[in-house]
């Protein structure tokens, strides 16, 4: 590598403060908090949630695959870096990473949290600490904020917020509360994260559709857990939005991006032979234009995206290491990138492994 390293989707284990500390004084009492249990470990309790949001996975990265468990973490031995930005620089030299889009954790979950106004609460809250904790190594900790889409004047005011605290981007929940991201009711919002330059990120596990309810063994859930992403990706291209906004810009998560060719294939033949019967946005060009130009993919071990580079656009393919939650490449990220990118010019590793990133949120280092 001639460039540095960006993971493109890192997160941060919330420490017990960043919800109660900060959160407003209408929700202090409710506000998700850390708690220890005797049998699950430690657990954030989350007004309204059936049961506690447990943390085994959210720090198991560089665990081998057979300690890998839900419960019994204790927070106290989970990777520092986690939730003290000074540790993290240690974390991201020992993988060989330069800078991180940093995620939340408990935050994803809460994005499927059905009160809203506590979920507005939740969020302003966690923004003022992921600000905090990018704020003190601003060029190597690149913060995502996040957004509850009551409405869309509020999600414009968000936006402008989060840009004022020095944050990147903005995660968006999967499901707003008035309408879906196809409707026109949206454009204001999305013309306001275009002048403002904030990429519109979606997430896995922060959707209706991600239940992790499929047939089968367990572990078939697992496989799962994209299809609330490409749903979501469906609405954007499908219902005009990119037409109507072709300077949008919208980031899929950590849903890897091996199907990405396949997908797009699958958009055009349905556009092409089923738009009359099955009505969509109206659209100028097919809908895999849209996908290659407007929606960037990261993905962390996933072998297939670097050998499907040539049948989608190299330019919006982004690596993430994960840190440190269970599904990480950390510490052997050097290790899987150099079989992973085999085959690849130096350009084309500069491109998913540094400048796609680091273009998109204005990355210098």
């Amino acid at each position: 590598m001639k460039k540095t390293i960006i993971s493109a989707d890192s997160h941060v284990t919330e420490p017990a403060g960043t919800y109660v500390d900060r959160i407003d004084h209408k929700y202090k009492d409710s506000a998700p908090h850390l708690v220890r249990d005797e049998k699950l470990g430690d657990v954030f309790m989350v007004k309204d949630f059936p049961r506690p949001v447990t943390i085994g996975l959210a720090a198991a990265a560089g665990l081998d695959a057979e300690k890998l468990r839900i419960f019994g973490a204790k927070f106290e031995d989970m990777h520092r870096g986690g939730w003290d930005p000074n540790a993290r620089l240690a974390d991201q030299d020992r993988d060989g990473v330069s800078a991180e889009v940093i995620y939340p954790t408990v935050g994803m979950i809460l994005c499927n949290h059905r009160d809203f106004d506590y979920k507005k609460a939740c969020f302003d809250a966690y923004n003022l600490w992921i600000a905090e904790y990018c704020g003190t190594h601003p060029d190597r900790l690149i913060g995502v904020g996040q957004t509850a889409m009551r409405s869309v004047e509020e999600g414009i005011a968000d936006l402008r917020k989060m840009k004022e605290l020095g944050l990147s981007g903005v995660m968006m929940p999967g499901n707003p509360a008035v309408e879906d991201y196809d409707s026109t009711a949206y454009d204001p919002f999305y013309e306001a994260a275009i002048d403002l330059g904030m990429p519109l990120s979606f997430h896995i596990l922060t959707s209706s559709q991600d239940n992790f309810r499929t047939r089968g063994p367990k572990l078939n859930s697992f496989l799962s857990i994209i299809r609330g992403c490409q749903d979501i990706m469906g609405t954007f291209i499908l219902g005009g939005v990119f037409e109507r906004h072709p300077k949008l810009r919208v980031v899929c998560v950590e849903a890897d991006a091996g199907w990405v060719p396949h997908y797009m294939y699958r958009m055009d033949h349905a556009y092409d032979r089923h738009r009359y019967w099955l009505p969509a946005g109206a659209l100028s060009k097919m809908p895999s234009e849209y996908f290659r130009e407007n929606i960037y993919t990261t993905f962390q071990d996933d072998w297939v995206a670097f050998q499907m580079k040539d049948m989608c656009n190299i330019r919006r393919l982004m690596w993430a290491n994960d840190f440190p939650h269970s599904d990480s490449t950390w510490p052997w990220s050097q290790e899987i990138l150099s079989k992973h990118t085999t085959g690849l010019s130096d350009r084309e590793k500069d491109y998913v492994l540094h400048d796609n990133c680091a273009e998109l949120y204005g990355i210098s280092i």
